[in-house]
């Protein structure tokens, strides 16, 4: 009833966990079994460490948080060394979510990683910022995705993710560029670029400045990007944004969602994603659905109205 396909991925539920909401996965062990999940998601990694950005990093807002983390992590060599052995075999399937500065760090990155065991596929965080670009993410430029993607592929054989960012241009056309390089799936939206203000003290809330909006604001936009980067592609698309219920699930995958990452829910309540798995049998049911793969990409329009001067 609700496991479902990524290319060579077989998950037993659509839920997977979004990177960055979860920690490296030891943490979730403290409240469920990751095993439940369709797959664990883990934190970015890039090729060298980086501190991440200064403080505060969230604040609260209308419908969800604005986040200004700056991607703090140890580096590849030391997280595999160190932190990876604790992560290996907490869930059925794992996906490391890595991340290139610039862009020839992408191909340096995979070698490192190369056929390690135990990872089962990568994300690649190509919307985060990008230092060539002024500050631009990569996911702006179909033709600097296609490149990152074939460069990522030469020195893995693991089966590739591109997350993409909100705010490119022509959001299919970065999606088709992804797949025609390689990739088994596309994974949207990433967090809205926002900016929280302190109106008395004349300065943003966050130490950065400018973060990512996410959470229930930012799920309208979301679901329009989702249908139409689905519409697209012919490789599967994993839905991201403001997902707190199986109902939310199940409009990601009627706007043409094969799968689906849950994020901020999981920060207000670690519990959210196997509550939500809990909840997707009852809601198919209730519905008529032998299948949660029978409601992906089956959102109807109503027909246009006719033009002015026409019966």
């Amino acid at each position: 009833m609700l496991d479902v396909r990524l290319g060579p991925l077989h998950l037993k539920n659509p839920v997977i966990s979004a990177s960055g909401c979860f920690g490296q996965g030891a943490e979730a062990a403290t409240f469920f079994d990751p095993r439940r999940l369709g797959a664990l998601l883990l934190k970015t990694i890039t090729l060298n460490p980086r501190a991440g950005n200064p403080p505060p990093r969230i604040v609260e807002t209308a419908g969800g948080i604005i986040n200004s983390i700056g991607l703090p992590n140890k580096g590849i060599d030391r997280y595999l060394a160190e932190t990876f052995p604790e992560v290996v075999g907490l869930a059925d399937c794992l996906i490391l979510n890595v991340a290139g500065e610039r862009l020839e760090e992408w191909p340096r990155l995979a070698a490192c990683i190369g056929d390690r065991a135990g990872i089962d596929a990568l994300e690649l965080n190509v919307s985060c910022p990008n230092v060539e670009q002024g500050g631009l993410p990569f996911a702006r430029d179909p033709e600097v995705v296609a490149r990152i993607v074939r460069g990522v592929a030469r020195e893995t054989p693991l089966p590739l993710i591109v997350k993409l960012a909100p705010e490119a241009p022509d959001l299919p056309a970065v999606a088709q560029a992804a797949a025609e390089a390689g990739a088994i799936a596309v994974s949207l939206i990433n967090t809205i670029r926002a900016l929280a203000v302190d109106w008395r003290a004349r300065r943003p809330l966050l130490g950065y400045g400018f973060g990512g909006l996410s959470g229930p604001a930012i799920k309208p936009v979301a679901l329009r990007l989702v249908h139409e980067v689905a519409r697209a592609v012919a490789i599967p698309v994993i839905g991201i944004g403001g997902i707190q219920d199986a109902d939310d699930v199940l409009e990601f995958m009627v706007a043409g969602a094969s799968a689906v990452q849950v994020g901020t829910a999981s920060l207000r309540d670690p519990l959210a994603m196997p509550r939500i798995i809990d909840e997707l049998p009852e809601r198919l049911a209730e519905a008529g659905v032998a299948h949660v793969r029978d409601l992906v990409g089956t959102l109807r329009f109503p027909p246009a109205p006719p033009a002015p001067g026409r019966p």
